[in-house]
């Protein structure tokens, strides 16, 4: 039972202080744009600019990274690119999970699922290339409908995918003693994820409109809302993420996670 309460706690402290609707009294007095965006959308007043915490999520592909200036910009946390599939490592993996510590930006690895292999596969690869001293910040299942993939394009019923997700997160929070983060889009998740996972932080790309409108009844908890954002230090577009809640919120968080790391 313990153990049980120790999994909940970082959902409790965040569901308990914040929602998914804005608190104007807390966001009004924020600048308008914290981080320039090559294509912004409108999503009304309900506009992520507002949210007080915001991070990104990287992968090999932004090359390298001046991971001071990305700090001294407003950059809160990274989602940072572990593994693919069962024999798949990200080429900056190591490094940029160390240089995020370094420059005093917590961050959560997370692992891209392929459904041509199985949940324990995946789990054993993910364990085998990503040390609890890595995780900082819960362990992130991406996934998604991967319809470009030249290696696997399986799409299992809604059944199958739920029971795969269900055994490789377990097999994560056994290893690490975090409940994992699940990230997903908008087409997967009405296809498979509506109305299951409660119990779990949900983190969700909306890039065209309010996660409000794409995932009506879904509690989340990051908001991925542009692919097109402008990052000081890093070369090239980058995706942003904001948190649902405010700075006492996300402090709160971390915190709570901190303690389950160390248990």
């Amino acid at each position: 039972m313990r153990r049980l309460m120790l999994c909940l706690l970082p959902l409790a402290l965040l569901l308990s202080g914040c929602n998914s609707g804005y608190d104007f009294m807390e966001t009004k007095s924020l600048p308008k744009a914290r981080f320039h965006d090559t294509k912004p959308q409108d999503f009304g007043a309900d506009h992520p600019q507002l949210r007080p915490i915001h991070g990104i999520d990287i992968s090999k592909w932004q090359g390298d990274i001046d991971w001071r200036t990305v700090k001294s910009s407003g950059v809160a946390f990274a989602f940072i690119k572990a593994t693919e599939g069962k024999d798949r490592v990200d080429a900056k993996f190591d490094e940029y999970s160390s240089e995020a510590r370094a420059a005093g930006i917590p961050s959560a690895p997370y692992h891209f699922y392929y459904f041509c292999s199985s949940a324990d596969e995946q789990a054993d690869w993910f364990i085998r290339n990503v040390p609890k001293s890595a995780m900082i910040l819960p362990p992130v299942l991406d996934v998604e409908w991967n319809a470009e993939s030249k290696t696997c394009r399986l799409r299992p019923d809604a059944v199958t995918v739920r029971a795969e997700l269900k055994r490789f997160m377990d097999r994560l929070e056994a290893y690490y003693h975090m409940r994992p983060i699940i990230y997903t889009s908008v087409d997967f998740h009405r296809d498979n994820l509506v109305g299951y996972f409660k119990d779990y932080h949900f983190w969700v790309r909306s890039v065209a409109k309010h996660p409000g409108v794409t995932y009506a009844d879904r509690r989340w908890a990051f908001w991925q809302y542009t692919s097109t954002g402008v990052i000081p230090g890093i070369k090239g577009p980058t995706d942003i993420n904001v948190f649902a809640g405010n700075e006492k919120n996300w402090q709160n968080w971390v915190a709570a996670v901190t303690k389950l790391r160390n248990s």
